[in-house]
């Protein structure tokens, strides 16, 4: 059993509080984010991680700042943990801090190191159209993500998978695979393996990557950014002046189109000419596709401004669409 102090924030972090929590460690105390204004009432919500915490009746932080805090780093030294683990905290760490427990500060990583160093690694992987990702343990240093790797979990992304789906996957592996680092560190049989220097950052996501360029994306690139964004932001697009988020879309080439709907036969020889954003079929019974660069897409769940999600048929039973439109 190791005394550790643990440091995370959202639901990804909380599971591998858990897991530790269940495999019997000594929880001296937990660090998190404050509590954040959320909602059209600003409500104080705490962090997942504060909530399990507050759960299981464990000391909690929740310091506005790291760095220069001598307050918060005697606290920490005062525990005299053997292990810190970080998970999505959320802040990079100072020195000081990292080399406060005996047997050193481990993080959780949702990538397989050194690709996806940085704040977003489980979403850029589905943005970018990989087929394969994983978890990583490492040693903590100054640099960002840049410690010796202990332990890996190598995982496929399916095809339709989100964001959303990949992060709750991956949260319960890294929980599991911390369990494991901890038996090694506590072993002392923990490896410690150098990170090759061709690194791939993940930065923060930025509100502007979430418009459809419906000109310079395929639909691949559509569909891979349809389900990296969800369900953070959502992908969008703009009809008439009218935002419409895109939650889940097909993609399929012209040929397919054009054998499941016969009556659209009359598209045979003008597809590849037809702008990229215009609406093909909008019919509650078969469904909304869209032409794209390279193809179609089907949009199989879409939301339209001050509205809820919903799947492409009922959104066309409450909402006209008429074939023929162009997407902004």
């Amino acid at each position: 059993m190791l005394n550790i102090v643990f440091m995370g924030t959202p639901d990804f972090a909380k599971e591998s509080l858990e897991s530790i929590s269940n495999a019997g460690h000594n929880i001296l105390a937990v660090v998190t984010n404050p509590d954040k204004p959320k909602g059209r009432g600003m409500k104080m919500i705490a962090s997942p991680v504060k909530e399990y915490a507050i759960q299981k009746g464990y000391n909690v932080y929740q310091p506005e700042k790291i760095r220069n805090n001598e307050e918060f780093l005697n606290e920490i030294k005062s525990l005299n943990p053997d292990v810190i683990c970080v998970v999505a905290y959320g802040k990079i760490l100072p020195k000081e801090l990292l080399e406060i427990p005996k047997l050193g500060s481990i993080n959780v990583h949702g990538s397989l190191l050194p690709k996806y160093r940085g704040a977003a690694p489980i979403q850029w992987a589905v943005l970018n159209g990989d087929s394969i990702t994983g978890i990583t343990t490492m040693y903590m240093d100054e640099g960002m993500d840049t410690g010796d790797i202990i332990l890996t979990k190598q995982v496929e992304i399916g095809e339709n998978e989100t964001t959303g789906e990949l992060w709750e996957r991956l949260s319960k592996i890294g929980g599991s695979l911390l369990v494991d680092t901890l038996k090694l560190v506590e072993e002392k049989k923990a490896p410690r393996q150098k990170q090759p220097e061709n690194f791939t950052m993940a930065p923060m996501l930025s509100k502007e990557m979430a418009k459809i360029n419906w000109q310079e994306k395929t639909s691949l690139e559509i569909k891979n950014l349809v389900r990296g964004l969800n369900p953070i932001m959502g992908a969008y697009t703009f009809l008439n002046d009218k935002k419409i988020k895109f939650w889940r879309v097909q993609n399929l080439s012209d040929k397919d189109f054009l054998s499941i709907h016969e009556p659209m036969r009359e598209y045979d020889y003008k597809l590849p000419q037809i702008i990229a954003g215009t609406i093909l079929l909008a019919d509650e019974k078969q469904g909304l596709y869209v032409k794209t660069r390279d193809g179609i897409i089907e949009v199989l769940e879409l939301q339209a401004e001050n509205s809820k999600k919903m799947n492409a048929k009922d959104f066309l039973r409450g909402n006209k669409l008429n074939a023929g439109s162009v997407f902004e």
